[in-house]
C-alpha cells in the first residue's frame, strides 16, 4: 500500500507527441472549419448552376436568343445628348457606349462639384460667424433630408423647364443662347493636326508637375524650406499646352449657333437634363460630405489649434496647413462611400430623361428583349466604376495614413 501511494505521488513523465492519443477528425477544429467552407462553396456552386440552368430553360421555352450579337444591329433611335458622333443609324453597341460616357461625365463632374461644395459648407458650419454657420446648417439639414429624386424633379421641372422656347431664347452677345432646350455655346474647332502637339504638351506638363512636387517634398524634408509646387505645377499643366497652341499660330476657330424658326443649329448644347442632374447630385451629396468634413475637423485635437495660434498663425492658414491635413485621415474613408453613392445615384437620371447608361439600356432592352444581357452590362459597368473609385481612394488613403517609424 505504501509503495502504491509512493508511485502515485511521484510525477509521471509527459507523453510524447507520438504517444499522445489523437483526437478524432470530427473533433479537430481545423478539419471542421475546412469541411464547413467546402460545404458553403459547393452549395454556392449548386445554387449558381440552378440559376443558370433555370434561365437557359426559360429562354429556350420563350424562344429568346441569348448572347451579345445584337450590339451590331442598327439601333434606329436618336439620343438627345452624346459625347461622340451618334445617329439613328448607329448600332446598339454605339448607343450603350454613349450611355456609358454620359454616366461617366455626370459621375466625374458630380464628384468634383460635390467635393468643393461639401468642403466649403463643412468649414462654414464651424465658422465663428453665427449667421454663416446657421445658413450652412440649414443647407445641410434641408438637402440631405429631401429625397434625391424629388430634388432632381424640382431642378428639372420647376427651374429649367419654365425657360423660354428656342424662338424666344435669352441671348448674350448674340452667341450664347439659353432656352428650355439647354444652354448653347460657341463650339471651339481646332485646326487639323493641332490637337496632338497640345495633348503631348499636356502630358509633359503633368509629368513635370509630378516631378516638381516630389522634388519640393524632398527639399522640404531636408532643409525645411517650402516651395510653391502647387502653383508652379498648375502653371506647367496649363502653360505648356497654351505655349504649344501659340507656337502653332493659335489654330482655333469657333462654330456659332444659328437661329432657325424652331430651333438652334450648331454650337455646343448643354442640355437641361444634364444641368438638373448635376445640380441635384452635387448639392445632395455635398450635404453629406459637409458633415463628414465637419466631423473630421472636430476630430483634430484642440491643442493643434492652440499650438498654431502660439506660433502666430491665423485661422485660415491654420485650417489649411495644420488641421485639414490631419483631418483627411478621418475624412477619406466615409468620403469614398459618398463618391460611390453619387455614382450609383446617377442612375436616377432616367426620371428626368437624361440619356445615361440605364436610360439608353432600357430603350435597347425594350427593342431587343435582351434583358439578361442589358442587366449584366449595367451590373458590370457600375461594379467597375465603384471598384475603380474605391481603389483610387484607398491608394490616396494609404498615402495620407500615419506611418509608424
Amino acid at each position: 500500500m505504501a509503495l502504491d501511494r509512493l508511485n502515485e505521488s511521484v510525477p509521471q513523465p509527459a507523453l510524447s507527441a507520438k504517444e499522445a492519443p489523437k483526437a478524432p477528425v470530427w473533433a479537430d477544429p481545423f478539419w471542421r472549419g475546412l469541411a464547413a467552407q467546402v460545404a458553403v462553396v459547393l452549395g454556392l456552386l449548386v445554387f449558381i448552376w440552378y440559376i443558370v440552368e433555370n434561365t437557359r430553360e426559360n429562354l429556350a421555352r420563350l424562344h429568346i436568343a441569348s448572347g451579345f450579337n445584337f450590339v451590331n444591329n442598327t439601333a434606329g433611335f436618336d439620343v438627345g445628348f452624346a459625347l461622340i458622333p451618334y445617329s439613328a443609324t448607329s448600332t446598339y453597341g454605339d448607343a450603350l457606349l454613349v450611355g456609358f460616357l454620359n454616366t461617366l461625365l455626370v459621375a466625374g463632374l458630380g464628384i468634383v462639384f460635390a467635393t468643393v461644395i461639401g468642403f466649403v459648407m463643412g468649414i462654414l458650419r464651424l465658422s465663428n460667424n453665427w449667421l454663416v454657420a446657421k445658413l450652412a446648417t440649414v443647407y445641410v439639414e434641408t438637402l440631405r433630408n429631401i429625397p434625391l429624386l424629388l430634388q432632381l424633379l424640382f431642378w428639372y421641372t420647376a427651374v429649367l423647364s419654365p425657360l423660354p422656347r428656342p424662338a424666344n431664347s435669352l441671348t448674350l452677345f448674340d452667341v450664347i443662347f439659353l432656352n428650355n432646350r439647354g444652354l448653347t455655346l460657341p463650339k471651339p474647332v481646332l485646326g487639323e493636326g493641332a490637337g496632338i502637339p497640345i495633348l503631348v504638351a499636356l502630358v509633359l506638363g503633368i509629368i513635370a508637375a509630378w516631378a516638381l512636387g516630389r522634388w519640393a517634398k524632398t527639399r522640404l524634408e531636408r532643409t525645411g524650406r517650402p516651395f510653391p509646387s502647387v502653383i508652379v505645377g498648375a502653371c506647367l499643366v496649363v502653360g505648356l499646352p497654351i505655349l504649344a497652341f501659340l507656337v502653332q499660330g493659335a489654330p482655333l476657330t469657333f462654330e456659332y449657333a444659328e437661329e432657325t424658326r424652331f430651333a438652334l443649329r450648331g454650337g455646343v448644347n448643354v442640355v437641361p437634363e444634364l444641368v438638373a442632374l448635376l445640380l441635384g447630385l452635387s448639392l445632395y451629396t455635398a450635404a453629406f460630405i459637409a458633415e463628414i468634413v465637419r466631423s473630421g475637423i472636430l476630430a483634430v485635437s484642440k491643442g493643434q489649434w492652440e499650438a498654431s495660434e502660439a506660433l502666430g498663425l491665423e485661422r485660415g492658414p491654420t485650417l489649411r496647413l495644420v488641421v485639414i491635413p490631419q483631418a483627411m485621415r478621418v475624412i477619406i474613408p466615409p468620403l469614398t462611400s459618398q463618391y460611390l453613392n453619387l455614382t450609383k445615384n446617377s442612375s436616377l437620371a432616367v426620371a428626368i430623361a437624361y440619356p445615361d447608361l440605364v436610360a439608353i439600356g432600357g430603350t435597347v432592352l425594350n427593342q431587343t428583349g435582351q434583358a439578361i444581357e442589358i442587366v449584366l452590362v449595367w451590373m458590370v459597368v457600375y461594379v467597375t466604376l465603384s471598384l475603380t473609385t474605391s481603389l483610387l481612394m484607398n491608394w490616396y488613403n494609404a498615402r495620407k495614413a500615419l506611418v509608424e517609424r
